[in-house]
């Protein structure tokens, strides 16, 4: 009887986390709704690009922002380098005269304390942060800004879509977990305040920036801030911008285990905002959309060895052992880079076994007090530390 009730609740956890809170969002969303009052207004905007060594992409990334349209001498861009080595600064430094700023912080800091420095001395009343590989859509900042109109909002984000590289058959299945990402997050949103932002494009009111410790991940901490200080947090679904997936997923994986370990980091050192008396549906919203992810390995785990021992028995569990040994077989099997349904399947149970094994190495090197400050971007051909 224990292991029957084993089973079942694991599989039905392992459902909720990533099906089950999406479904139940939408029907909340159908009686309960808080609209954000958008309107269409140009205040000052400082536009803060993280950089270390990208000597590749910095130029078109600042082709890029200064074709935004967004009037020019509302919008202040900044290039924040974190003690780059090569051309990045020199690079940044020749759009001078079109009124780039390049901040240099020494030392190899990390993202978040260089963010720490950028920010105080910013003149944008609204602040938004970007990457330097990160392409906006031209109407990217207008549409966020437009949310700021509602002074319930205090943090807009709008989210990544990615493409493919050479030689690289991740980004289908990629695409497909960003794409329920922004659904969860759009759902949220429409109901309160959505969990997190995405770190290439999001944005908030200067005055609710406060400094964050150097192994904080600043695109889930600042909004849980704004959170904490009566402000929503939303999702723009009319601001995208573009970024190339991983190489392989080798570079997926370890993406996933910083990210584990960071949002882990994060979610303890912010544990008050689990109390469902203080902070509500939001509390709810924080366990179902992270910390029920980052325990789905557990399960998983529980659901395999309890089907293990029911298949002894009635042909059902039988059928479900199969079903995961196939399963772990198609995520195991190479395959190749040529488009069909068996390659997106293969790719989505590969995706879905690389993450959970992602996330359970990043509980490991959180327990085991590591972190992740700094970074390495995967374009650079210098060596340095962990990638954000």
């Amino acid at each position: 009887m224990i292991t029957h009730a084993l089973f079942w609740s694991s599989g039905f956890y392992i459902f909720y986390a990533y099906a089950g809170y999406p479904l139940l969002l939408k029907i909340l969303s159908c009686f309960f709704g808080s609209p954000v009052r958008k309107e269409h207004f140009t205040p000052s905007v400082s536009l803060i690009i993280s950089a270390y060594n990208e000597e590749n992409v910095i130029a078109d990334k600042l082709d890029n922002s200064l074709a935004l349209d967004y009037p020019s001498k509302h919008l202040e861009i900044i290039v924040l380098s974190d003690g780059s080595s090569d051309r990045t600064e020199e690079i940044a430094g020749n759009y001078s005269p079109s009124g780039v700023k390049t901040l240099r912080v020494e030392g190899r800091l990390g993202k978040t304390s260089c963010l720490n420095r950028a920010v105080p001395v910013a003149k944008g009343e609204i602040i938004i942060f970007s990457d330097a590989n990160s392409v906006y859509e031209k109407n990217a900042i207008r549409e966020i800004v437009a949310n700021f109109a509602d002074n319930t909002v205090g943090c807009v984000t709008g989210y990544t879509r990615y493409i493919s590289s050479a030689d690289n058959n991740i980004d289908e299945s990629v695409s497909h977990y960003t794409q329920v990402e922004r659904i969860t997050k759009s759902l949220e949103s429409k109901i309160g305040s959505c969990v997190g932002a995405d770190g290439a494009i999001f944005a908030i009111r200067k005055e609710l920036y406060q400094p964050l410790k150097a192994t904080d991940i600043n695109d889930f901490v600042i909004p849980l801030m704004v959170v904490r200080k009566g402000y929503r947090t939303v999702l723009e679904e009319n601001a995208w911008c573009s970024e190339e997936t991983a190489k392989d997923f080798k570079g997926e994986f370890s993406r996933q285990v910083r990210i584990t370990n960071r949002t882990l980091r994060a979610i303890f050192n912010n544990k008050d905002l689990l109390n469902i008396f203080v902070y509500k549906l939001f509390s709810y919203e924080l366990f179902s959309h992270k910390l029920a992810k980052f325990l789905v390995p557990l399960f998983l785990t529980v659901v395999f060895l309890a089907n293990l021992i029911l298949a002894k028995g009635k042909w059902l569990y039988k059928c479900f052992i199969a079903m995961q040994a196939i399963f772990y077989i198609i995520a195991a099997f190479r395959g190749g880079s040529t488009p069909g349904p068996f390659e997106s399947l293969r790719s989505a149970c590969r995706t879905f076994v690389i993450v959970n094994a992602a996330i359970l190495k990043g509980w490991i090197t959180y327990i085991r007090g590591e972190d992740f400050t700094t970074w390495k971007s995967s374009r650079s051909k210098y060596e340095s530390v962990n990638e954000i």
